[in-house]
Parts: C-alpha cells; structure tokens; sequence
C-alpha cells in the first residue's frame, strides 16, 4: 500500500505483549516512514519476558518498553487526535478505540491477534505462542504497510 499513514497508534489490553510487538516491529521495517506508537486500555502490567524474547530474535529491543495506557498518554500530552490510524490488536482495545472516535476524527483497523499470554506449559511451548502471534503481526504489517523500509 502506497499510501501511508503520518503517525500509527497500536493499541492491546494491557500494552505488555501485542501493542509493543507491533510498535517494535512497526518502528525496525518503517520506522523513518510514519511515527509509532502504542498503549493500552490499563497500563497494570509490565512488559512481558516472553515478549522481550520473541522480540530480541529480531534484534528488537523492548526491555526499555514502559506501558502506558490511552488515559496516560493524554495526561502526557500526547494528542490522541494527532494519529491518522489506530491498530488495535484485542477487542478490548477496539472498543476503546472506536469510543475515541466520537471525539477524534480516527481511522481505526481492527487485526484480530492471538493473546499468547497463559498458553503452553513450558518455557519452549511459550515461546512458539509468543512466535505465532509475533508473526501474525509481522504478516498483517507487512500486509497493510508493504515490506520493511530498513
């Protein structure tokens, strides 16, 4: 898709494990191509290991990642009107953001991504949980925004 946005916001429940996978990926392939974001309906969680893992495969790195939620990044002045899309990757988060959008003229997509978190029993079966839904993101990036810019 030629037409790419100025400014993309990925949003999830808690901005722990779907939302920085999005954001961090989003910012390796396009990163000089559109401004990046992403939040959370809570913020009650901090980043998940798994996720940091997954991640650092690509050479992604989110151990710096602090959640935030969308009430939080108004409060930090962050202008949830200023993104030209939101990308919600739980249902939650689209409810949110579809509320957003009775006071912010927003795009929003919805990309139906697996919550990987409490599923495997072991540390090897968790990490191919958190692969399948790190590339169920790659794909729909990749999908809606053309191959990595890097």
């Amino acid at each position: 898709m030629s037409d790419l946005p100025a400014s993309v916001l990925f949003t999830c429940d808690h901005n722990a494990v779907r939302s920085p996978i999005a954001e961090g990926i989003a910012k390796l392939y396009y990163g000089h191509s559109f401004y990046i974001q992403s939040a959370g309906v809570k913020n009650d969680l901090e980043i998940d290991g798994f996720c940091v893992a997954v991640c650092d495969e690509m050479a992604v790195d989110l151990t710096r990642h602090r959640a935030r939620s969308f009430d939080e990044m108004q409060d930090w002045g962050d202008d949830l009107g200023g993104f030209d899309l939101i990308i919600s990757l739980s249902p939650a988060s689209q409810r949110k953001a579809l509320e957003l959008t009775r006071y912010y003229h927003l795009n929003v997509e919805y990309w139906p991504i697996m919550d990987p978190t409490g599923l495997g029993e072991t540390r090897d079966a968790k990490l191919v949980r958190y692969r399948q839904a790190r590339d169920q993101i790659i794909e729909r990036l990749v999908a809606r925004f053309g191959p990595p810019k890097a």
